[in-house]
C-alpha cells in the first residue's frame, strides 16, 4: 500500500484503527486454515463527495472515510452489507481504489415502496479465498394456509451461497424495519427466524449450503437475553455466539446490540471451531469530529465477526473411520 498520498491525520487515523481491529481479537486470514465472516450496517453508504478536505459540519461520506471503511473490510473474507443505497457510487468505489479485482460484490434490488428507505443488501467477498456458489435469491414469505398473500418484509432479505476449502455455506442477511416500538418490529424478526428454519434450513438440510447457514444483519434488538426481540430471534432454535452476548454494536450515550450473527442448535455441520467479536472504532478516526458527524462519514453501528476453523483433516479421518480422536484410545475398535 502507497502511503504517500496520505496526510499525517489520515496515518495517524489508519494506526489507531489497526489497534482497534487487533484488540476486537479478530485473526489474521490462513490460507485454508480458517474462515472469516461478518456483518456491518455502514450507515446510508451510497454516494460519496470526490474530496480530501472537509467542513467538518457537514455530515458526508468523503474519500478519507473510504480508506477507514476499507481497512476494516480487508480483514474479512465475506461481509454482509446492510443500508447500501440506491446509489452505488460509493461502493464502486471501494471496489476499484481500495479493495481491487481480487474483490467480489453481490447485491440486491432496492426493494419497492416507501418503507424499504431505498436500501439494498449487498455481500463483499475476497475472491482468493472463496467463491459465489451460484445459490443468490431474495426472501419473498409465501401464502398463509388459507392461500392469501401476507405482509412482506420493508427491506426483502438476502440469501447467498459460497464455497471456500472443501465447504459450503450460505449466508442470509436483513435489516429488520425500526418503528418507534419494540412490536413495530416483533413481526418481521419473528417471519424471518421462521422462514430461515422452515425453509432455509429444514428443507435444505440435505445440502451443504442448507447445513451451514449463517444468519447476520441488522435486527434493530435492543438487548440480549430476556428481551422480547431477542426471544422473537432466538425462537426457532437460532443461537448467537457467547462471545457476542454482551457485545454492543452502536455507541453514543444509550448503545445498543441491534446487530446479530447467529445459526441453528445443530447447524453448522462443518465449522464446529469458531471465535467472535466487534470491532469498535470509536474515538479512533475522525477525533477531529463529534461522534454523530463521525457516524456519517464512517457508520453508527460496529462491524460484527465471527471466524471458523477449517482445518478439518481430523474430522475427515474421525468420520471416515468412525471414531472419536479426542479419546484416550480412539482405534481401539477399529480393524486394519
Amino acid at each position: 500500500m502507497d502511503y504517500s498520498g496520505y496526510s499525517t491525520k489520515i496515518i495517524k487515523d489508519i494506526i489507531r484503527l489497526r489497534r482497534r481491529i487487533a484488540v476486537s481479537g479478530i485473526p489474521a486470514k490462513k490460507l485454508d486454515k480458517n474462515l472469516i465472516l461478518g456483518s456491518w450496517n455502514i450507515r446510508s453508504f451510497g454516494d460519496y463527495y470526490d474530496a480530501w478536505s472537509e467542513n467538518s459540519g457537514s455530515p458526508k461520506r468523503n474519500l478519507r472515510a473510504m480508506v477507514y471503511i476499507a481497512e476494516v473490510i480487508q480483514h474479512f473474507d465475506v461481509i454482509a452489507i446492510q443500508e447500501l443505497k440506491r446509489n452505488t457510487s460509493a461502493m464502486q468505489y471501494l471496489l476499484e481504489e481500495h479493495l481491487g479485482n481480487d474483490w467480489g460484490l453481490l447485491m440486491s434490488d432496492v426493494t419497492a415502496g416507501d418503507k424499504g428507505n431505498t436500501e439494498r443488501l449487498a455481500f463483499i467477498y475476497d475472491r482468493r479465498r472463496v467463491q459465489a456458489s451460484g445459490l443468490a435469491g431474495e426472501i419473498v414469505l409465501p401464502p398463509n394456509d388459507a392461500g392469501d398473500p401476507v405482509e412482506q418484509f420493508d427491506r426483502t432479505p438476502y440469501v447467498v451461497g459460497f464455497r471456500t476449502a472443501h465447504e459450503q455455506f450460505s449466508m442470509l442477511t436483513t435489516h429488520i424495519r425500526y418503528g418507534d416500538q419494540d412490536t413495530d418490529r416483533v413481526a418481521e424478526i419473528e417471519s424471518i427466524a421462521r422462514y430461515a428454519a422452515k425453509e432455509l434450513y429444514e428443507r435444505a438440510k440435505t445440502t451443504p449450503e442448507g447445513r451451514n447457514l449463517i444468519i447476520m444483519g441488522d435486527f434493530n434488538i435492543d438487548s440480549r437475553g430476556d428481551n422480547l426481540l431477542f426471544k422473537a430471534f432466538t425462537s426457532t432454535g437460532l443461537i448467537v455466539p457467547e462471545q457476542l452476548l454482551n457485545m454492543k454494536t452502536t455507541y453514543g450515550s444509550d448503545p445498543k446490540f441491534y446487530d446479530q450473527i447467529a445459526w441453528f442448535m445443530d447447524g453448522l455441520e462443518s465449522f464446529n471451531q469458531y471465535d467472535a467479536g466487534v470491532i469498535n472504532f470509536a474515538d479512533a478516526v475522525f477525533k477531529e469530529l463529534t461522534l454523530r458527524q463521525m457516524s456519517y462519514r464512517v457508520s453508527d453501528h460496529f462491524p460484527l465477526w465471527v471466524a471458523f476453523d477449517l482445518d478439518s483433516d481430523e474430522r475427515q479421518i474421525a468420520k471416515i473411520l468412525n471414531v472419536d480422536l479426542a479419546s484416550p484410545d480412539p482405534f481401539s475398535g477399529v480393524k486394519e
